[in-house]
């Protein structure tokens, strides 16, 4: 199937708080409103169509909470939600025939809490194995070996060193849409030069195993963006000395630490574990995806200012 991204239309609806107007610096909590949308068009009838969507994000992940979600399709459809083996939640809808085209809508709503502590996974003993392991689409490189070597030599560690191959990857490459696809691996997107956030993201997980820190893939939403986002978390030793590995989410397209703009969907250790989008269907017909997104601020929760109150 082709795809193609369509952003939806960024005219404020009544309810919605424009982010421009937001005091980042005082807010305590915020809510999010995520719709997405993916139409699906056939030159023929199709029958048995199964499609799996990743696009719920975890009831929590961190400071994020998600509040209520809904996946609906245009057609009439039998649900089905689980559980992947890495946590994401998943939604299958058995659609039992398709004339031209069905479109599944998703609606959720998120909340994130401002100043919390990264997020504590597991004994840090139990993170790395599966987490250090390349994969096809993050297979390391010559070149990226010795980028390592010389990560290594700074004596830097731990977030130190993750923030510094944060930098090292968002300067190894350049943002360009079209220039690489899905199954684009760290390796060609690093000798292109080029990609988009996936590609970042991929690149970043490659030098990080290198590094050995426990990375994954994260898939999920950032604020005043149009398409789904990419971007990494590190899985390391949590500073207060718990004994449990912490979260820390870099955003390499970006070149910062992902923040409070950042919706997260669902975790892997690459693209191909959290695409948004899959599924299967009985006929000879070609389709084509049009998908859109929107994310809106719904609710604003503000700090107490202490200089003003005294």
């Amino acid at each position: 199937m082709s795809a193609r991204a369509q952003p939806m239309a960024q005219d404020l609806l009544p309810g919605l708080i424009d982010e421009r107007e937001v005091d980042w610096p005082r807010v305590a909590s915020l809510a999010y409103l995520v719709q997405q949308r993916f139409r699906y068009e056939y030159s023929e009838p199709i029958h048995r169509l199964r499609h799996r969507l990743m696009v719920v994000p975890p009831d929590r992940h961190g400071d994020q909470r998600t509040v209520a979600s809904h996946v609906t399709a245009s057609l009439p459809a039998s649900a089905e939600r689980w559980k992947d083996e890495h946590g994401n939640v998943c939604v299958e809808l058995a659609v039992p025939g398709v004339e031209t085209w069905v479109e599944f809508e998703a609606r959720v709503v998120v909340s994130r809490v401002a100043g919390e502590e990264p997020g504590l996974r597991a004994p840090v003993q139990l993170v790395g194995p599966g987490l250090l392991a390349p994969t096809p689409l993050t297979a390391p490189t010559s070149s990226l070996a010795r980028s390592a070597r010389r990560l290594r030599a700074s004596g830097r560690r731990g977030v130190e060193l993750a923030d510094a191959a944060n930098a090292w990857v968002h300067r190894a490459l350049t943002y360009e849409r079209g220039a690489t696809g899905v199954h684009t691996s760290a390796a060609d997107a690093l000798a292109l030069g080029r990609g988009v956030c996936q590609d970042f993201a991929h690149v970043m997980l490659a030098l990080c195993r290198l590094l050995g820190l426990p990375a994954r893939y994260v898939s999920g939403h950032v604020l005043g963006e149009g398409g789904t986002h990419a971007w990494v978390e590190a899985l390391l030793p949590d500073p207060g000395g718990s004994g449990l590995a912490a979260a820390f989410a870099f955003d390499p397209t970006h070149g910062r630490r992902a923040g409070l703009g950042h919706v997260t969907v669902a975790t892997g250790r690459d693209y191909r574990d959290v695409a948004p989008t899959a599924g299967t269907y009985t006929g000879t017909a070609h389709g084509r995806l049009t998908a859109s997104k929107r994310m809106d601020i719904i609710g604003v929760e503000y700090a107490r200012d202490r200089s003003r109150s005294a």
